[in-house]
């Protein structure tokens, strides 16, 4: 099996080749802990979760290493603190939200059906790396200490920008960068900032503060992957500033050609045709979502669009994916299969391509409901469950339809047998009757082969 991975650094589709077979390693940025993730925040989670499937299916469970971090200091963070608790000192009422919004995410993320990463650090426990780096930075002549901030000098790395190939003024434009006497250049940007007595910090050699956003994820990489390591991921909106400072960070600090080897970058997430903005009231949390929809959906809906190109998050989407769903559900019924099959893992391995996946599991459900039998059920319900999805058995899923309206249950089952019996005795008036006032009880009525038995089975849900 060949894996195939476009990077952005190199702009094209390359053969995979981990630096240690036994020791495949991913690093992917994580959430800020301030605030409910919203449904763009989901979309790498999701898509990593998929590689991270795929590379342990590749090299074996205990030869994957994916890092995901945490930020816990950020002055959003301290923004939030002191308004929801402002009677509180500020490190504790920071402590507070840090660990009640981290919680929100793991519970989440969770509902997505993704798997737990490898390692999971949080910043303000890597507070002596970080330190570590930016005195290697100074001694090297890419950074500089001035008024109790030290910098990364942009000029010193003479290909600066190779990530994201922006030309200077759009960097410049981009980077936000604050105006300050003690900066040497526009676009040099900061490693370690002083802290105020009611704000978070840590002792240093340049005084008491706390790093720059971009130094945190230099230093957790280092610290749980190496030097240089295989994958590092995340959405397009960090390639810069953020991914193209860790580069220059870390490169710079350690002395390589490159800091990860590969790149892969998700593409935007906009709602409804327009980008997400809560004054547009289309700004939706991924907690607000799974109030109206299982996680399955939202996980199906994200993966039916390459992760690379930009996805329209729609209502319409969404309902496809329930029923598709639906109809995955009850054709894979109580199948044992725990392994997928092989066009489905070819797929994935041509650039993480999920529509292509997705594809050939219709193939699959389609061709085994031809053919019936166990061992097409087990190929579908293996793939289905390698891909995240066959959480719930299905009665559990079915009765997520029932539940969302009122349904005499056994008034229902009872015309379904006299519908059964109407086309037993080949009366399709009756039969059409019944299904009519089925449909207006709002319920949608499938009748299809077993495909463990072969006989005709009706099934029913609630129209969404």
């Amino acid at each position: 099996m060949v894996l195939k991975l476009y990077n952005t650094l190199t702009r094209d589709k390359q053969v995979f080749t981990p630096i240690d077979p036994s020791n495949v390693r991913m690093y992917v940025c994580g959430p800020t802990v301030y605030d409910f993730a919203h449904i763009g925040n989901a979309r790498p989670v999701i898509v990593f979760d998929v590689l991270f499937r795929l590379l342990r299916h590749i090299y074996g469970a205990s030869r994957v290493t994916y890092v995901r971090n945490i930020t816990d200091v950020d002055d959003k963070i301290n923004a939030r603190a002191a308004r929801d608790f402002p009677d509180l000192p500020l490190n504790e009422a920071i402590r507070r939200v840090t660990s009640s919004t981290a919680a929100q995410f793991h519970a989440d993320v969770a509902e997505l059906h993704t798997l737990p990463p490898t390692v999971e650090p949080r910043a303000t426990e890597h507070i002596a790396e970080m330190i570590a780096i930016i005195e290697k930075l100074i001694a090297s002549g890419h950074a500089y200490a001035a008024d109790g901030h030290v910098l990364f000098d942009v000029p010193s790395m003479p290909d600066y920008g190779q990530l994201s190939k922006r030309p200077l003024d759009d960097m410049i434009a981009g980077a936000r960068v604050d105006v300050a006497p003690y900066k040497r250049g526009e676009m040099d940007f900061v490693l370690w900032k002083p802290s105020a007595e009611n704000e978070p910090g840590w002792e240093s050699p340049w005084g008491h503060g706390r790093p720059g956003w971009h130094l945190e994820c230099s230093a957790m990489s280092w610290k749980h992957l190496g030097e240089v390591f295989d994958i590092h991921g995340g959405g397009i909106d960090l390639c810069f500033p953020h991914h193209e400072n860790e580069v220059a960070q870390s490169r710079c600090a350690f002395g390589h050609d490159v800091m990860a080897n590969v790149w892969m970058h998700n593409g935007f997430l906009q709602v409804e045709g327009e980008k997400m903005s809560k004054s547009l009231g289309n700004f939706f949390t991924i907690r607000e979502l799974l109030a109206d929809w299982p996680g399955e959906v939202l996980r199906l809906t994200m993966l039916k669009t390459h992760y690379r190109q930009p996805i329209d998050w729609t209502v319409k989407s969404l309902e496809e994916s329930w029923k598709t769903l639906d109809d995955w559900y009850w054709f894979a019924g109580d199948a044992a299969g725990s392994s997928p099959a092989k066009s489905v893992v070819e797929a994935l391995s041509d650039d993480l391509n999920t529509p292509k996946a997705i594809a050939e599991l219709h193939g699959l459900r389609n061709a085994g409901q031809r053919a019936g039998g166990e061992g097409a059920r087990d190929a579908f319900a293996g793939s289905l469950r390698f891909l995240g999805f066959l959480a719930e058995t299905p009665a559990e899923w079915a009765a997520r339809r029932r539940s969302s309206v009122e349904v005499d249950t056994a008034k229902v089952e009872a015309l379904i047998a006299e519908r059964l019996a109407a086309r037993a005795a080949k009366n399709w008036a009756e039969s059409d009757r019944i299904r009519d006032e089925l449909t207006a009880m709002g319920l949608v009525i499938k009748d299809a082969k077993d495909p463990a038995t072969g006989e005709m089975k009706t099934t029913w849900e609630v129209a969404r």
